[in-house]
């Protein structure tokens, strides 16, 4: 079971799984909740969709729409998929060992280079 603990959350392999989710499953899900966020914002400028808003002649609505979807996006991608992967690794996967950085390896391999040369 330790085995599978580890290939799951292997780094890689988490973020790969996390862009599928994205891409097919959850996006149905964040459609719908931006819709929801649209209409709400909709009521208060009178549209719910800000395709057509073009003040001066300058055609920025699709942008807006565009922008307000991604930062729903973001925020549930980063608050329900980032930060509980982020936890769940801090518990399950133990922290690196203090004396494996990357200058301390470096340093032993350096010490047992001189050892070698005497």
């Amino acid at each position: 079971m330790s085995g599978f603990k580890d290939f799951v959350l292997r780094g890689n392999l988490v973020e790969l799984a996390v862009a599928f989710i994205i891409g097919g499953a959850f996006a149905t899900v964040v459609t719908a909740f931006t819709t929801v966020i649209m209409d709400l914002l909709g009521k208060l400028g009178g549209t719910p969709d800000f395709s057509n808003y073009a003040p001066s002649g300058v055609h920025v609505g699709a942008f807006l729409t565009a922008l307000i979807a991604f930062l729903i996006l973001a925020f549930v991608v980063y608050f329900f998929i980032v930060k509980p992967y982020e936890a769940a690794k801090a518990r399950f996967i133990a922290p690196a060992d203090a004396a494996e950085t990357p200058e301390s390896l470096l340093a032993e391999i350096r010490d047992e280079l001189r050892k070698r040369s005497i």
